[in-house]
C-alpha cells in the first residue's frame, strides 16, 4: 500500500483513510460480532448489524431477518436488537406493547438479566479475543527466541562488517565458557568500556575465533509512529554511525548524545542499504514508563535499539504461543490502565490520548513499516477499544453492565427517567473526550 502515498496531493490522505478503515474496520467488526453472537447464542434476535454510522452504502438482510449494512462514517458500528429504539439500545416500550408473545420473548429487554448482561459484555472480551488471536499467531508465524547460544540473524552493517554468520554455535565469549544465549548478553553488557569482542564458534564443523561487536549496537530495530526518528525519517534496519559529529559504535553512546541535545537539532549519519545519509533530528521530551508502575520525562527520539546479533528462533507449540498471545494482551491491558491511572493522579499528560486523526495517522506509519507491524497495531487498537468500553460511563459497555449489577441488587432496573439522566450525562462525556483527543491530533499535527 505504500505506493498509494506517492500518489501527489491525494495520496497521503488515501493511504490514511485505507489504513485507518482497515483498523477501526476490523476492531468495530470483532466488538459489534460479539455482541451479535452471544445474544444469538441466548435467544435474543438482532434486527441489524452496521458497521459505520450515517448514510447505508450497502445492506442485505440475511435469512434470520438481521439487516447487515456498511455506513459511511467508519467510527464505530452498533447491533440494533429487537426491542432497541436505535443504535444507543434504549428501550423501545411502545414496540414491546405492540409485540406478540413470540416476539417479546425474543426481544432484548425481554431476555433474562443474566443473558443481557453476557450480550453487553461479549463486544469487549471479543476485542480481548482479538487481540490474543493475533499477537499468538504472530508468534506462530515469527518464532520465539531459543537459549541455545547460536546465532539466528545478524545485523547488516558497513564494510568491513565482523565476521559473524547465522547458524555460528557459540562456544567461548573472550575465553570464557559458553552455555547459553544469555551468558553472551550479560557479558557484553558488562564490558566497561564497552568494545569488540572475540567469539569462539562452531561454523561447519570447524572451530574458530571471530570478532564480534559490542552486543548492543546503535542499530533501529522498530520506530516510534509520529516520534521524532519517524518525522526525521529513520527506518528499521537503519545503523547509526555518528550523531552530533561524533563517531558512535554503540546505542548508549547514541542515547547520551541525545539526552544532552535537550530539544536542539542534532544531525545523525546512518548507513542504510550500503549508503551513507544525513538526516536532521529534534529529540523531544517525552514521558516514558519508568518501570516501576510509574512515569519519568526523558528526552528521546523515538527507535527501538537492535542487537548485533540474536539468537536462532524456533516454533513453539500452538498452547505455548496462545500463553504468549495472553500475556501480551494482559500487558497492554495493564499499561492502558496504569496510564489512565497516572493521567487522574497528574503524572502523566492527558495529550498522550490519541483520537481518531492520531490513529489514522499511526495506522499508516504502521503500514510502512510493514505486515507485522501493522498487524501488531490492530492487537494493540484491539486492546484499548475492549478496556475503553468496560468503563462505567453511560453510553459505554460498562455503563450498561452498572445498570444490570442495580438491578441484579436491587431486584429492578432503574426508573427509565434515571436512566435517561444518566446516558445524557454518558453522551456528553463521551462526546467532550472525543473533542478533547481529536483536538490532541491536530496540535500534534
Amino acid at each position: 500500500m505504500e505506493y498509494i502515498s506517492q500518489i501527489p496531493v491525494f495520496g497521503g490522505f488515501i493511504s490514511t483513510a485505507i489504513a485507518f478503515v482497515l483498523v477501526l474496520g476490523a476492531v468495530v467488526f470483532v466488538h459489534e460480532y460479539g455482541h451479535y453472537i452471544v445474544a444469538r447464542w441466548c435467544g435474543i434476535h438482532a434486527e441489524k448489524f452496521s458497521l459505520g454510522f450515517g448514510p447505508v452504502i450497502w445492506s442485505r438482510t440475511d435469512k434470520r431477518g438481521m439487516q447487515w449494512q456498511l455506513a459511511a462514517i467508519p467510527l464505530g458500528g452498533y447491533v440494533k436488537f429487537l426491542g432497541d429504539r436505535g443504535a444507543a439500545s434504549e428501550t423501545d416500550r411502545d414496540a414491546i406493547d405492540e409485540m406478540s408473545e413470540a416476539d417479546r420473548a425474543r426481544s432484548f429487554p425481554s431476555a433474562r438479566l443474566i443473558f443481557r448482561a453476557l450480550t453487553v459484555a461479549a463486544g469487549p472480551f471479543a476485542n480481548f479475543i482479538l487481540a490474543i488471536v493475533i499477537f499468538s499467531g504472530l508468534v506462530l508465524f515469527q518464532g520465539v527466541s531459543t537459549e541455545k547460544a547460536i546465532i539466528g540473524t545478524v545485523f547488516q552493517m558497513p564494510e568491513p562488517s565482523y565476521d559473524l554468520e547465522s547458524g555460528d554455535e557459540i562456544f567461548a565469549i573472550e575465553g570464557q565458557a559458553v552455555n547459553k544465549f544469555s551468558d553472551v548478553v550479560e557479558f557484553t553488557l558488562a564490558m566497561d568500556p564497552p568494545g569488540d569482542v572475540e567469539l569462539l564458534v562452531l561454523r561447519d564443523g570447524t572451530q574458530l575465533l571471530v570478532t564480534a561487536p559490542y552486543l548492543l549496537i546503535p542499530g533501529v530495530y522498530g520506530v516510534d509512529p509520529l516520534s521524532a526518528a519517524s518525522l526525521a525519517g529513520l527506518r528499521a534496519g537503519d545503523l547509526v554511525v555518528a550523531a552530533d559529529g561524533k563517531s558512535i559504535k554503540t546505542l548508549g553512546e547514541l542515547q547520551k548524545i541525545v539526552a544532552n541535545s535537550g530539544d536542539i537539532e542534532i544531525n545523525l549519519q546512518v548507513w542504510r542499504d550500503g549508503s551513507y545519509l544525513e538526516l536532521p533530528i529534534t529529540p523531544v521530551l517525552r514521558e516514558f514508563p519508568d518501570g516501576d508502575g510509574g512515569f519519568t520525562e526523558r528526552v528521546m527520539i523515538g527507535v527501538y535499539g537492535a542487537f548485533a546479533f540474536l539468537p536462532i528462533t524456533e516454533t513453539p507449540t500452538p498452547w505455548s504461543a496462545a500463553y504468549i498471545g495472553m500475556r501480551q494482551t494482559y500487558y497492554y491491558i495493564e499499561s492502558s490502565l496504569n496510564g489512565i491511572k497516572h493521567m487522574f493522579l497528574g503524572n502523566l499528560s492527558p495529550t498522550n490520548l490519541q483520537g481518531p486523526v492520531g490513529i489514522a495517522t499511526i495506522s499508516k506509519e504502521t503500514v510502512n513499516q510493514g505486515v507485522v507491524r501493522f498487524i501488531s497495531f490492530i492487537a494493540a487498537i484491539s486492546t484499548g477499544i475492549g478496556v475503553l468500553n468496560l468503563f462505567p460511563i453511560p453510553m459505554l459497555d460498562g455503563g450498561y453492565l452498572m445498570f444490570y449489577l442495580f438491578e441484579a441488587v436491587r431486584g429492578r432496573p432503574p426508573a427509565q427517567k434515571t436512566i435517561q439522566a444518566f446516558m445524557s450525562i454518558g453522551l456528553a462525556m463521551v462526546l467532550l473526550l472525543m473533542v478533547f483527543v481529536t483536538y490532541n491530533d491536530l496540535i500534534r499535527l
